[in-house]
């Protein structure tokens, strides 16, 4: 069950859409050049936004999620346009036949895999599905950055949901090698309406590496950041990993 499918409309207006995909739109650019990129498989797509992006830049994309309320959102919003395809799928499940350009993992749905077995399964799956040269991206929070404990508080802002006006509160700490994502909703008087806490696993930049490996990838890039800045587990917000398929 996606730990998000009750807050697919909170989770959708607490990212500024268009600042996060300009900020990340030179990465693609650059890595989809030097791949030659046609077409491009989104797994864990979400509320559909890179999909949609990428198909706006002339790519075929197939973005698969497995979460219907996630899937029926970015239908909604982006259409299914020729060349648009969305796909109601486990990110460690075949795309079948399908061969692909680059796949994509980001925003931290692999760290919500059940258990590690599960996040290899997904990487092997993106890496069978791209072709010799091809590269997959996964991208997840760097929790190892954040004190043990104290919740870091990131959102704070009111929307309408359910056609009433609420307070949402979003942060993040970490608790060993896992972190919490906390989500409160309160109504204008305080009172808590929703407290989701989805958990993320402590993901290692070499672990994912290593899997990576393990399932056909050759070259290895990891990055702490968009700005493809050198990966620092102390202050690193991000990991990115880079993995170039073996053959091409």
């Amino acid at each position: 069950m996606n730990p998000f499918n009750d807050l697919a409309e909170i989770y959708e207006a607490m990212v500024d859409w268009n600042k996060r995909l300009s900020n990340e739109e030179p990465f693609y650019r650059q890595l989809f050049a030097s791949v030659d990129v046609k077409r491009v498989l989104d797994v864990a797509c979400g509320v559909g936004h890179h999909a949609a992006r990428f198909h706006a830049w002339g790519h075929d994309v197939e973005a698969a999620d497995i979460s219907s309320v996630m899937l029926a959102r970015a239908k909604a919003r982006a259409g299914e346009p020729a060349g648009l395809k969305w796909v109601q799928r486990s990110y460690d499940r075949s795309a079948g036949e399908n061969v692909f350009d680059v796949a994509i993992c980001v925003g931290n749905s692999l760290a919500l895999a059940d258990d590690e077995a599960t996040m290899d399964r997904a990487v092997g799956a993106m890496l069978s599905a791209v072709r010799p040269g091809g590269a997959v991206v996964v991208h997840v929070l760097n929790i190892w950055r954040l004190a043990d404990g104290p919740c870091a508080w990131q959102k704070c802002g009111r929307m309408k949901f359910a056609g009433r006006d609420v307070l949402v509160l979003k942060g993040v700490h970490r608790c060993g090698d896992r972190a919490y994502v906390e989500v409160i909703m309160m109504d204008p008087e305080g009172a808590v309406l929703k407290n989701e806490s989805p958990r993320l696993l402590g993901v290692e930049a070499g672990q994912l590496g290593e899997m990576a490996r393990r399932h056909g990838a050759g070259e290895i890039e990891l990055y702490g950041g968009y700005k493809s800045q050198a990966y620092d587990r102390a202050s690193s917000e991000d990991i990115i990993v880079v993995a170039r398929k073996a053959g091409g």
